[in-house]
């Protein structure tokens, strides 16, 4: 048994972090997002650490069902352990500006937590955009006012709000707009990104905005971003909250077999590579053999299914909860995430591949060498080049041919490297006795 297979669910045992309470600003459950998963896991750590008060801050549903985000099945969203409140303010007043009226909400929730949380605060929020901005709008008032002492303010930069925010600002000469991202994820105490590729991103970034308005953030940014990958609940995979019977049962209700299938399971957005997918399975050995299995929403769900022009072969599943993710990656024969750049998105880190690595799957993960991905997966996947479908359709045959023995030799050197990613290993370093200090 590796080192990783022994990491089990233990009991807390005093606070082993330098700060008292905990609020998280992001879009939570039920929201198909990996940064939502990273949400949920961040407070069980905080919550497993000894953290006293863990506080999420989120949108109400209503609005979450209203926004055309791709949302789970609200009975299958698991539910948060005891200590963890979860908190929708509603709109203030009656003016029709929607968006001013959840800000100020959110900002006002966050000052009336402020005011009541006694001992040492962190505040984090995932998604600058306008998530940063609501936190620092909400400290800001709260410390100038007296109502609060100054928190500890961590922003983590998840990718998107560099690759499309700040990066459509610069292409459409709205230049203020990304100093606006730039200055407020450096007013946090601490500015972290998803990846050392996201890092590399936003400092190429405050190049471009000081080369059109002479500012120095490039210089500030090179400073103090640092890196804190995405936090991952290893324990989930380890020791697997489903039976192998109930395993057995989640995979017959949709007509599929243990090591019967080859799995994509991510949003559908034709930056993930779906496309590149169906057509190089068609040419695969693997077509007919097994069926291939998409699972997931999202905006082009309709565009892919398409391109699969109602072959039988290919499933799709867009109402999948979270023990249904946990029992299609583990029992799957091979797990593909084809991702590729995109104007519109290019893949920062990759949550959905370290969580299929961590589920102990039959099969090997094949993916991509895109933006944050090689940080996700390491030496411990089979890659093909990003839009080359008849590369994608070599890694599919290597997979038809590959003895089952080397396989599942391949699952468990990537369950082994996954296990770096564990939710309380990440929350422990971020909130770092010395870092936490630091900004005291």
């Amino acid at each position: 048994m590796s080192l990783c297979d022994q990491q089990r669910r233990a009991p807390a045992l005093g606070s082993s972090l330098p700060v008292d309470n905990l609020i998280i600003l992001s879009r939570a459950d039920p929201i198909i997002c990996g940064h939502s998963t990273e949400t949920r896991n961040l407070a069980e750590a905080a919550l497993r650490l000894g953290v006293q008060n863990v506080h999420i801050v989120s949108y109400p549903l209503d609005v979450l069902a209203s926004s055309g985000l791709p949302l789970k099945p609200e009975n299958s969203v698991g539910v948060y352990s005891a200590g963890i409140t979860v908190d929708r303010p509603a709109p203030v007043g009656d003016y029709k500006v929607l968006d001013g009226r959840l800000s100020a909400a959110i900002s006002g929730h966050m000052i009336n937590l402020l005011s009541r949380l006694s001992g040492k605060t962190a505040v984090m929020d995932l998604y600058l955009v306008p998530h940063g901005q609501m936190v620092m709008q909400a400290v800001a008032s709260a410390c100038r006012s007296g109502i609060a002492d100054a928190p500890v303010t961590i922003g983590e930069a998840v990718g998107s709000d560099i690759t499309n925010v700040v990066s459509n600002a610069l292409a459409t000469g709205q230049s203020g707009a990304a100093a606006l991202v730039m200055q407020n994820y450096l007013d946090h105490d601490q500015p972290v990104a998803v990846s050392a590729f996201t890092r590399e991103l936003i400092v190429a970034s405050g190049a471009k905005v000081d080369q059109a308005l002479g500012t120095n953030f490039s210089q500030q940014l090179s400073e103090r971003v640092r890196i804190s990958y995405p936090a991952i609940d290893t324990s989930a995979y380890l020791s697997p909250t489903i039976s192998e019977s109930e395993q057995a049962a989640i995979l017959s209700k949709r007509g599929l077999v243990r090591d019967g299938y080859v799995l994509f399971l991510s949003r559908l957005t034709k930056a993930k590579g779906v496309e590149d997918l169906i057509r190089a399975y068609r040419e695969s050995k693997l077509y007919r053999q097994l069926p291939l299995v998409i699972c997931g929403s999202g905006p082009d769900e309709s565009f892919f299914h398409k391109v699969a022009n109602s072959d039988t072969s290919i499933l799709f599943f867009n109402d999948i909860g979270d023990l249904d993710k946990l029992a299609l990656m583990s029992g799957c024969h091979a797990y593909c995430l084809p991702s590729k750049p995109r104007v519109e998105f290019t893949e920062t880190f990759g949550i959905a591949i370290a969580e299929a690595m961590l589920s102990g799957g039959i099969g090997p993960v094949i993916t991509t060498r895109t933006g944050g991905i090689p940080e996700a997966t390491g030496d411990h996947c089979l890659y093909h080049k990003a839009g080359d479908v008849a590369d994608l359709v070599a890694c599919l045959n290597k997979v038809a041919s590959m003895p089952d023995h080397f396989r599942a030799h391949l699952s468990q050197q990537a369950r082994n490297y996954a296990c770096r990613f564990d939710r309380e290993k990440i929350l422990k370093n971020l909130l770092a006795e010395n870092s936490v200090q630091a900004v005291a």
